[in-house]
Formats: C-alpha cells, sequence, structure tokens
C-alpha cells in the first residue's frame, strides 16, 4: 500500500511510518522540517499552495495518516495563532485535496476534545451530549473532527478518526509535551515542578498505539472513529511518584496544587472498539514505559 504521513517526524509520526515500512508498505512522509530521505519532503499542511503542489507532483496514495498538528493545552494558549492553522486549516486543507485525490484518510484527534465530560468516554459521546471543550488545542481538534465529518457525507470521503489517550514513550523534552515526558525530564536534572491533584490519566505506551494504528490499514472501515489508550487509571500524583522511584530522587523537588484549569478532571476511556477492531492492547505496562522512558531520556540528554 502506497500511503502518506503527514507530521511524519513527529513523536507520533516517527514509530507510525517505521512500523508502517515494517509491514512492507511504500510510505512517504512530510513534515515542517527538511530531510534528505527521496520519500521525505517539507510540506506545510496549513498551506494550501504547498500540499497542492506536493501531491500533484507524488504518486497517488491510497493512504494518508493525517498526524501532522500543533499539540498541546498550553501550547494553544500561547500559539493559538499556529494551533489554529495548522490543526484547523490544515485538516480543511487535507479534506479539499481529498475530493480530488480520493486518499483514505486516517484523521488524529485527541481525548481532550471531551472536555468537561465526567463520564465514561464512547466514542458517541461529543455527539450526543453536549460538551465544552475547555482549551483551544481541544476546540481546535473538535472544529477538526466536524468538519470531516461534514465533508465525508457531502463528498462522499473514506476517513476515520482516533482519539489519542496519552500517548508517551521516546518523546523529547519541552514544556508543551506529555505529562510523563515533562516529569521524567524534571526528575532526571533535578527540576522543581508541579503536580496538580485532583486528575487521573490512562496511558498508552508508543509502541501499542502505532500497533493498532498500523492495523488500521487492513481494517479501515469510514466513518469509525477509536479511542486509542488504556483503561487503568492513574492518578499525576502517582506518575510522579513512579517516576520518582524509577530515577532515585526525592519528592521534594515536587510542589502540590489543586485542579489545574483548561483541562478534563479525569479522563476515563472506554477502548473496546480498538480492542475489538483494531487489536488494541497494553503489552507494555505503565510501570515498564516509565522505565523505558526513564533509560531513553537518560541516553539521549546525558544523564
Amino acid at each position: 500500500m502506497k500511503i502518506l504521513v503527514t507530521g511524519g517526524r513527529g513523536n507520533v509520526g516517527t514509530p507510525l511510518v517505521k512500523e508502517l515500512r515494517d509491514r512492507g508498505n511504500d510510505v512517504w512522509t512530510i513534515d515542517l522540517v527538511h530531510g534528505h530521505e527521496p520519500q521525505h519532503a517539507r510540506v506545510d499542511v496549513g498551506e494550501y499552495r504547498q500540499l497542492h503542489e506536493y501531491l500533484k507532483g507524488s504518486p497517488l496514495f491510497d493512504m494518508v495518516y493525517a498526524a501532522a498538528g500543533e499539540f498541546g493545552r498550553h501550547n494553544g494558549e500561547m500559539a493559538f495563532e499556529q494551533v489554529w492553522r495548522t490543526n484547523a486549516v490544515g485538516t480543511k486543507n487535507m479534506l479539499m485535496l481529498q475530493r480530488d485525490y480520493r486518499y483514505k484518510m486516517v484523521f488524529f484527534s485527541s481525548s481532550e476534545i471531551y472536555g468537561d465530560y465526567r463520564g465514561t468516554m464512547y466514542e458517541s459521546v461529543p455527539l450526543d451530549y453536549p460538551l465544552r471543550q475547555l482549551n483551544d488545542y481541544a476546540i481546535s481538534k473538535w472544529a477538526s473532527e466536524l468538519m470531516v465529518l461534514n465533508d465525508s457525507e457531502r463528498y462522499n470521503l473514506d476517513n476515520v478518526r482516533v482519539r489519542l489517550f496519552n500517548t508517551y514513550g521516546r518523546e523529547y523534552y519541552n514544556e508543551y509535551r506529555s505529562v510523563i515526558a515533562r516529569f521524567c525530564y524534571y526528575a532526571l536534572h533535578y527540576l522543581p515542578y508541579t503536580v496538580h491533584l485532583g486528575h487521573t490519566r490512562s496511558f498508552s505506551y508508543i509502541d501499542d498505539t502505532v500497533n493498532a494504528l498500523a492495523n488500521i490499514t487492513t481494517a479501515f472501515v469510514p466513518g469509525d472513529v477509536y479511542n486509542i489508550g488504556d483503561e487503568t487509571q492513574y492518578s499525576i500524583k502517582d506518575i510522579s511518584e513512579m517516576i520518582h522511584k524509577e530515577c532515585g530522587t526525592g519528592g521534594s523537588l515536587v510542589h502540590y496544587e489543586g485542579e489545574e484549569e483548561l483541562t478534563t478532571t479525569n479522563k476515563v476511556i472506554n477502548n473496546h472498539q480498538a480492542k475489538t477492531r483494531l487489536g488494541y492492547k497494553q503489552s507494555v505496562t505503565l510501570e515498564e514505559g516509565i522505565k523505558r522512558t526513564v533509560a531513553w531520556m537518560s541516553k539521549v540528554y546525558g544523564k
């Protein structure tokens, strides 16, 4: 299968490309960064002209994994222009070109779209209940999902949506990355940080997430939507303590505060559809995943 991965140099895109190629697919990538590989190009999905020129000069793709996107709720507040241009305008660009090129598309959304919902997060919840997304990142992803739904119906486009729940592992640090990446970095560098109490999350090691995503190539059903992540819940305090135990550092680095604004309190996932249709399973426990993450970061940052 000939596949394009947008955001192919990202934290999820990079291992996804490897997995797809390992399965025998002909995989091409675009991203904001340059590269020397013949099947990689620097293309900004937020720029229609760039996308159009790239697709016009490339082989026809059977499937596109639309993984390119600005990530993170705080990033969405600080750099909202880029978040909306890449996430929302970028999605619209991909949909408009899909009318001509007729590729199947896997759109990458986020668990943040569940907003202030406090129950179990089934895939149907956002259309069944009046939700309020709590930050610009979440709003941009839900707006993009609505565009995917509308254009799929109007123009007979074949699309699948995936909502990732706290995927972590082999993730380079910056202040907007996942909680595990940030806490591991802080602990390894003996930096103080804040833990917000009252929040719970489920987590999925990158290899487990990517395996399920790659399975869509043989399990693609237009209109499907999947929560991808493990169902076990952990508090943010639990995560911090597990990381300090693995790093051999003390909890004196941590400052505790109440609930954090701009984000969902508890993300209680139902992943039945991903398990039954995509073969999602947790092969790497959270304890083992944190161990691997600390080891990887220690090597990358020389700690």
